[in-house]
């Protein structure tokens, strides 16, 4: 992105590269009265954080699109009738689900039970979670558009022009990789009709619909018609191409590993142009999406993989959007759970402050990034009102003084607006899952209201007693942090204790460890109230 603010043909600001990308695809493909654009994976495990770089691509594209003015479709593609290659380690029943290698996935049985099959299962741990960050597309479900006969005529015309299609898959490979002018290159496969894998070979045309195949596993042999018989279906590198022009799509990003020169992108836009007549969609290559601080209870049933459900629990809607919207699509980045949260959601925080002209940005061009990304990371509209801001880290001190009680934060907080609260409500949630979940142990606190005491020496009591009746008194005179934090300096110098010494003394008299949050602010939050109640053990 350069340095000043580019702008289309009509004078509009390209904050973002999704406007950018907008403005490209009006004007390559013209005016158009709908604007197909595109995205899929297939289900065969967890639908990881990754995959989702490639939906919220799509979705700001499409969203840039429509603030433009123009009719925008979002498909998503289930590729639900690929094979069931390998178990994920992450399913039950690992010995039943290996009965089903070589199946189609949506012939692979859930075994949660929850789910009508395996291919559903993952399909709808995404559907269900899509709308919480206000992504809406229409999913298409490849297995019952290839069992309904939907694409005969894309996969007669493949057939039909299988040297063609041969000679663009070879055009990128070296001369160790083409397929030689004697080898027998189908286009199509068959899931077997008395096996249903899809161990089998072509053996058969008949030059319009009717294909004979032989199963390898059972011996099988049968005719089938592309009309009316389900078992068909295009091999990816054409099936992709094929697709394109059956939906009409004008752009599809595709992961690095596709979209290299050379690579499946390349061969599928010959395949389009030139045995469907199809220019292949604009494109653009998105990069690898790593984790960083993966916490424990996460990865425990998953590995290393991070689902959307997963992140949602640590990051509010609008945060998540919003590390998608910041990143340019071919730069990797690592989506964190460590103390890299706080700092986000404090990226965050800045922008929206900004966007609200709150805090003034360094320049006019910053200015309308910023209010571009923001609007851009929002589930829905921008809101009508700011909403609250509390930072996570500051959150997270009041939720584990309150042991997790939103009530009692928000109470505490005491100007919090009721069209404000439901947005903070899920910043606290986050916040208090974070803390227990995924920060390191030196940050967790639960203050010591049980009655017990910390183990100190008579010098330490006698300062923690002189905290309780000459500060504790006098604190609300404090004006700010500092005022306080001096009154417990001049504690520990009448008690010839170093400074520092006297804090530990009171992290263990309030928490039971060493060290905790800023002692000066951490006291004001806890209150005078139950502080003295606290300190009356000694």
């Amino acid at each position: 992105m350069s340095n000043e603010t580019e702008r289309d043909g009509q004078g509009r600001e390209l904050c973002h590269w999704a406007d950018q990308m907008a403005a490209r695809i009006i004007r390559e493909r013209g005016d158009l009265p709908l604007y197909t654009c595109a995205s899929g994976i297939t289900p065969s495990g967890t639908v990881h954080i990754g995959n989702f770089r490639e939906i919220i691509t799509v979705d700001l594209v499409a969203r840039a699109l429509r603030s433009r003015g123009k009719q925008v479709r979002f498909i998503y593609s289930w590729d639900d009738y690929d094979v069931f290659r390998k178990v994920p380690a992450n399913m039950p029943a690992q010995e039943t689900l290996a009965q089903f290698l070589r199946f189609p996935i949506t012939m692979v049985p859930d075994t949660t039970g929850r789910d009508e099959n395996y291919a559903r299962h993952h399909e709808m741990d995404v559907e269900r979670e899509l709308p919480r960050v206000g992504i809406f597309p229409e999913f298409l479900y490849q297995a019952s558009r290839y069992r309904a006969n939907r694409y005969a005529e894309g996969m007669r015309k493949a057939l039909q022009n299988r040297d063609l299609i041969k000679w663009c898959l070879n055009a990128y490979r070296d001369d160790a990789h083409k397929m030689k002018d004697d080898d027998v290159y189908w286009p199509v496969a068959a899931f077997c009709r008395n096996c249903n894998k899809d161990t089998t070979e072509i053996t058969g045309y008949d030059g319009e619909y009717g294909v004979s195949y032989r199963c390898t596993d059972c011996g099988h042999e049968e005719t089938g018609d592309l009309r009316t018989s389900p078992e068909f279906k295009l091999g990816w590198r054409v099936d992709w191409p094929m697709r394109w022009n059956e939906e009409r799509v004008v752009f599809e990003p595709g992961g690095k590993d596709h979209i290299s020169p050379g690579g499946s992108y390349d061969t599928a836009k010959l395949v389009s142009k030139k045995v469907y007549g199809w220019d292949a969609p604009i494109t653009m290559k998105y990069d690898f999406v790593g984790l960083k601080g993966v916490p424990g209870k996460m990865s425990s049933s998953k590995g290393k993989v991070i689902s959307l459900v997963d992140a949602l629990e640590v990051y509010q809607p609008e945060v998540l959007r919003y590390i998608f919207a910041i990143n340019k699509p071919d730069h990797e980045f690592a989506v964190s759970f460590d103390l890299d949260v706080i700092t986000m959601y404090e990226a965050y925080d800045r922008t929206e402050r900004i966007a609200w002209g709150v805090d003034k940005a360094k320049s006019e061009d910053l200015y309308l990034k910023e209010k571009r990304v923001y609007a851009l990371a929002q589930v829905a509209d921008v809101p009508s009102v700011m909403p609250y801001q509390v930072p996570f880290r500051l959150l997270t001190t009041l939720l584990q003084t309150y042991s997790g009680d939103v009530d009692a934060v928000i109470a505490s907080l005491g100007d919090v607006r009721p069209e404000q609260e439901e947005t903070l409500r899920r910043r606290c949630a986050c916040a208090w899952y974070w803390v227990n979940e995924c920060a390191p142990d030196e940050f967790r606190f639960a203050l010591r209201t049980d009655g017990s005491k910390a183990d100190l020496s008579a010098a330490e009591a006698n300062a923690v007693r002189a905290i309780r009746d000459e500060v504790l008194p006098v604190m609300d005179e404090c004006a700010a942090d500092k005022d306080l934090q001096q009154k417990v300096y001049d504690v520990a110098t009448a008690n010839g204790m170093e400074a520092k010494a006297l804090f530990t003394v009171m992290y263990r008299v309030l928490v039971n460890k060493d060290q905790g949050p800023r002692l000066a602010s951490f006291m004001r939050i806890i209150g005078r109230e139950k502080l003295a109640q606290i300190l009356s053990a000694y």
